[in-house]
């Protein structure tokens, strides 16, 4: 499947996950105060030295542009999606949601719908680049659904991914003002929880409190109105990281849905040059995905990409992510 959109914003949307993930995935689970605390100044990586690593938000949603390079209808995206999670998922990745863990156990069981009744946002992670790549709108949401429902059956979950992918497309082909084209994604929503999620992120102010207050779960509605705060009070992609990674929580997914957003919006010339050359440049890093941008809009085929690399990165991280999870039982954490 070819796209039309211009390069920069599908590099800039692939980027800004990756960036939004590394920068966030050091804080994950921490409260607000305490990351002020710990992770203020500038902005820079924080897992290993100053290396950037990605975790499944990104990965997956390289997996998703994959796929839609393999498959021209929903259905056939949906089976190239499944098939790629499935040694995904045996390549240990670390960050799965339990949600996802479950249905990729369940797509090794060979289930015909492996799916769970999950309301989380692992299914809208990995849609934004779904709005850059599928332009006609029956077929965006058509493929959003089929995406979202491999891992994700729940309603709530599902209308998520299409938020996200819609509000990609429309950011990244509306030349309009950014709370105006939410208001325009938010317009298609049915779900309650999910519109009354988009209206409180437009309705609140700009500081962390009252984007804390918006919910900083993994819930898709919690997730939808975090990440609808930070872009809609943004000045840059950099800034709208930075603000949803200030508020806590689950902050890679909301830096990776945040940053592909913001990507899509301002293009990959506005992502910061120098985080981006400290991403770590192996399989679902920079060059993968400009790689991957590119095959999108020249109808190439996929990127090549170690498997074997991958799974041996994986496994020399797992140490450092268990270390700090402990080191947060440190009373003076």
């Amino acid at each position: 499947m070819r796209t039309t959109i211009a390069v920069d914003r599908l590099e800039g949307c692939l980027l800004g996950c990756a960036l939004g993930d590394a920068l966030g995935l050091p804080t994950e689970g921490l409260k607000p105060k305490v990351i002020a605390r710990r992770f203020g100044g500038p902005p820079r990586f924080r897992l290993v030295g100053r290396t950037g690593f990605v975790s499944d938000d990104t990965e997956q949603s390289a997996l998703v542009a994959q796929s839609l390079l393999e498959g021209d209808t929903p259905e056939a995206v949906a089976r190239s999606l499944r098939r790629h999670l499935r040694w995904w998922f045996a390549r240990l990745p670390f960050g799965v949601g339990w949600a996802t863990l479950r249905s990729c156990v369940r797509m090794w069981l060979g289930l015909k719908q492996p799916g769970v009744s999950s309301g989380g946002n692992g299914a809208a992670m990995r849609s934004a680049i779904i709005g850059l790549v599928v332009q006609d709108p029956a077929q965006r949401r058509a493929t959003s659904q089929a995406l979202a429902r491999l891992t994700h059956t729940h309603p709530l979950a599902v209308e998520a991914a299409g938020y996200v992918a819609e509000l990609s497309h429309l950011l990244g082909t509306r030349d309009a003002p950014v709370r105006q084209v939410v208001e325009q994604a938010a317009g298609g929503l049915s779900e309650p929880k999910l519109l009354h999620a988009v209206r409180s992120a437009l309705d609140a102010g700009d500081s962390v409190d009252a984007g804390a207050a918006l919910g900083t779960t993994g819930f898709a509605a919690h997730s939808v109105a975090a990440c609808t705060w930070a872009l809609v009070h943004a000045t840059s992609p950099l800034d709208a990281i930075e603000r949803v990674i200030a508020i806590g929580g689950d902050t890679d997914t909301h830096g990776a849905i945040v940053g592909s957003w913001a990507g899509a919006r301002w293009g990959s010339a506005a992502l910061p040059a120098p985080l981006l050359a400290e991403l770590h440049d192996g399989p679902f890093g920079p060059t993968h995905l400009r790689a991957l941008a590119a095959a999108l809009v020249e109808g190439g085929r996929p990127p090549r990409w170690s498997a074997t690399v991958a799974l041996l990165r994986n496994l020399a991280l797992y140490p450092v992510i268990l270390a700090h999870g402990f080191s947060r039982l440190w009373p003076f954490w």
